[in-house]
Order: C-alpha cells, then sequence, then structure tokens
C-alpha cells in the first residue's frame, strides 16, 4: 500500500511539472508576442517614459520563472510532499534543495574563526576591494551605456541592452560562486532556494534601473542620489529584521543624505544639470534605491536565520537572478547586440565588468556577512564618493565648491559614526 502511494505522489508530482512546463512555455510565448508589439511600435520605444514599459515587460519575463514556481511550491507545501517522499531521486532532491528547508548549518569552528578576525582590519579588507572593483565597475558601466561603438563596416551603434549586462554579471558571479563553493566541499545550498528569489528579483531589478538611469541622468548623479539610500536601508533593517539603531546612527545617515544632495545641487556640469531633475530619472533612481534596500536588508535576515556562508548566499542569490534575468533575455529581438559581439572592444569591456561585478559580489556578500547592511551601505558611499571624484577627472563633469564640501560632509559623517560606534561599544564591556 505504502508503494502504491509512493507511486501516486510521483505520477502526480511529475504531472504538476508538465503543467508548470506548458504554463511556462505559454507565458514565454505572450512575453515574445508583447515584445514584438512593443518594438514594432515607433511611438512607444522612443517615449521618454518607454522605460516603463520596458519594465513591465522585463516582468512579464520575470513571471515565465515566477509563477510556475510558485504554483509548485503551494502545491508541495499543501500535500506536505517533503513529509512523505524520500529524498532519492533526482527530481526530488531538486524539489526539496528549492522548497524545503534544510538542516545544513555553518560549523562552529568556522564561525568562531570568523569572529576571532581583527575587525578593523577585516574592514579595510573589505573596503579597499569594494573600491578597486567597482570603481572598475563603474568607469566600464559607464562606458558602455554612453558611448558608441564603430564596427569594421563603419557604422556606429550604441548599446542599450541593460538586461544584457545584468545577466552577464550575475552568471560570471553564479560561476564563481559555485566552483569555490565546490573546490572546498561546501554544500552548494543552505536554504531553501525560494527564499533566495525575493532579493534575486528585487536584486535585478535595482541593477536593471540603474543602468537604465544612466540614459537619463548623469553617472554623477546616478552614483551620489544611490549614496542616499542609507536612510532607506535603516528604515527597510527595522521592517524586515525588527533592527534597532542608536541615535547617532539616524543622525549621521542623515549627514550623509545631505552631503549628497550638497553635491547633486553643487555640480555645474550642463548635462546633469538638464537631465538630473527629469521624472523618469528620478522615477528610475527611487526604484532603485528601493529594491537595493530590501535586497541587502533581506540578505542580512536570511545571514542570521540560516549561518549562512557569504559565497552560499552569492551561489543562490545570482543562480535565481541568472534564471529570472534570461527568461526576460533569451525570448528578446536584440538586434544591435549580434553585431556588437564582434566588436573586440566590446567584448573584452563586457568581460572585464563581468569580472570586476564577479568579484565585487564576493566582498558585498562578505561584508553583509560580517558587518550587516547598514556598514555595508556606508563603504559603498565611501566608494561611490571616490568613483565620482574619478568620474569627474575622467569624463570632464565638474563639480562646484559646493558639491566638494557635501563630499567632505559624507565623509565627516562617516568618521563620526565609526567614533561614535567605537565609544558604544567601550561602553558595553562591563569593568
Amino acid at each position: 500500500m505504502n508503494e502504491k502511494s509512493n507511486m501516486k505522489g510521483k505520477v502526480l508530482i511529475g504531472l504538476v511539472l508538465i503543467s508548470c512546463v506548458l504554463v511556462t512555455w505559454l507565458f514565454g510565448h505572450f512575453y515574445h508576442e508583447l515584445l514584438e508589439a512593443y518594438e514594432q511600435n515607433g511611438t512607444l520605444a522612443q517615449s521618454e517614459y518607454s522605460w516603463v514599459l520596458r519594465l513591465l515587460l522585463n516582468c512579464v519575463g520575470y513571471s515565465t520563472i515566477v509563477l510556475p514556481a510558485f504554483i509548485l511550491y503551494k502545491y508541495l507545501e499543501r500535500i506536505n510532499y517533503f513529509d512523505k517522499i524520500s529524498n532519492t531521486t533526482w527530481i526530488s532532491r531538486i524539489l526539496h534543495a528549492c522548497f524545503a528547508e534544510q538542516n545544513e548549518r555553518l560549523p562552529e569552528s568556522v564561525k568562531l574563526k570568523e569572529e576571532g578576525q581583527h575587525e578593523t582590519l577585516e574592514l579595510v579588507f573589505c573596503f579597499s576591494g569594494l573600491m578597486a572593483a567597482y570603481l572598475v565597475w563603474g568607469l566600464l558601466q559607464e562606458k558602455i551605456m554612453t558611448q558608441n561603438y564603430t564596427l569594421a563596416d563603419g557604422t556606429v551603434v550604441r548599446f542599450n541592452d541593460s538586461q544584457f549586462l545584468v545577466f552577464i554579471n550575475r552568471l560570471s558571479a553564479c560561476i564563481l560562486a559555485f566552483a569555490r563553493l565546490r573546490w572546498v566541499g561546501a554544500p552548494l545550498f543552505a536554504a531553501p532556494l525560494y527564499k533566495f528569489g525575493y532579493c534575486s528579483l528585487t536584486n535585478i531589478v535595482s541593477a536593471w534601473c540603474q543602468y537604465e538611469a544612466l540614459k537619463y541622468v548623469s553617472f554623477p548623479t546616478q552614483v551620489l542620489s544611490k549614496s542616499c539610500k542609507v536612510i532607506p536601508v535603516m528604515l527597510m533593517g527595522k521592517l524586515i529584521s525588527r533592527n534597532t539603531y542608536e541615535l547617532y546612527e539616524y543622525a549621521t545617515a542623515v549627514l550623509i543624505s545631505v552631503g549628497m544632495v550638497m553635491f547633486m545641487y553643487g555640480s555645474h556640469d550642463d548635462y546633469a544639470a538638464s537631465t538630473a531633475t527629469s521624472v523618469s530619472g528620478v522615477c528610475l533612481l527611487a526604484l532603485y534605491m528601493s529594491c537595493d534596500s530590501f535586497t541587502s536588508s533581506w540578505q542580512g535576515a536570511l545571514f542570521a536565520r540560516y549561518s549562512l556562508r557569504p559565497l552560499q548566499m552569492m551561489g543562490a542569490v545570482t543562480l535565481c537572478s541568472c534564471a529570472l534575468s534570461a527568461a526576460a533575455l533569451l525570448r528578446a529581438p536584440r538586434p544591435p547586440l549580434p553585431a556588437l559581439l564582434q566588436h573586440p572592444m566590446f567584448v573584452f569591456d563586457c568581460l572585464l565588468l563581468s569580472g570586476s561585478s564577479a568579484l565585487g559580489q564576493v566582498l558585498i556578500y562578505r561584508t553583509i556577512a560580517r558587518f550587516g547592511a547598514v556598514v555595508f551601505t556606508i563603504i559603498m558611499t565611501l566608494r561611490q564618493a571616490v568613483s565620482i571624484l574619478v568620474s569627474c577627472a575622467v569624463y570632464g563633469h565638474a563639480v562646484s565648491a559646493r558639491g566638494a564640501l557635501g563630499v567632505l560632509l559624507v565623509f565627516g559623517a562617516v568618521l563620526l559614526r565609526l567614533h561614535c560606534r567605537r565609544r558604544a561599544k567601550r561602553g558595553a564591556v562591563p569593568a
């Protein structure tokens, strides 16, 4: 009787999986038809607010993965699948990795080793690595999205596919994470894969928004407005993880944001002044900050709950991101892309961009796991301030005295925060 019940369960799961595949195919076909209609309508494609339609189309593409996965998860939960079926077949192992709670935890020896490392040195290491990786990444991002490439036949082409850059960045990071985990013999997944889907979705949406925003705002405006996300990250931390913050943390977060605003409105760059206040640019940057704040806060909550290794977080998040971005990418007609892939400089720029992004991802997850989402955001704020100065030097963006004062205010607020944190730790140590 038990054998018949197992066989019946396997048949039902097979039928549900087939149904999910059919739903994926139907949504994919619908998505392809919508994309063709959009590409053929020149008025929509050339509108200033065409990014809204492209974002909605991307979301339809993501739903070809999200909706079938949600249906499958709810069905498995309803029938208590993991309490009835042993983890023996390859299908059950895949379903277990995607939807079942894992019992794997980080070994105590590893945790003690991490806790015993010198905090200041590790903070300097993370900051220096993030600075180098994302300095290269930021300059290449601006070059790829704003500069023209001349093909062999003399044709001048500008790359405009933000989704492609998101995909190759996540793919390189995913390969790096799983290769390293396999090399050291660590488990690839230590938490249900679907739990990483939430921050994966907001991660690729935020990445798409920041690439897309470069069509409407200058790079300095984009980077410094992104630096105002310290307060959104703290609010997300309170909402998701019920974190509490001291008064000095709120005060320095406000000072950092004020410094960013001073820099934005103290710039004499004509391009920045003409485009930074556009409705599309403001909306894209606001959406970026909201999604990115949720991403880091959710990842911090997962680190705390499952005691994940940074590479386990990186591998799971980027795997989900690859699936979601590929679903929105593969069915889309991209006429300029095949020609650009034959351009050596474009290929080199993309490879270097994805490599620096992968290295930066490793350090991002290490920083969030060790110091939390807010400290990570402050580190990235300092990195962005330096990136702005480099971009101004390389691409000719002007910075006024007021803008320079804003940058100094940001650095001063960060140093004040570190000082207050050190004093608070000393006060917490019993005599």
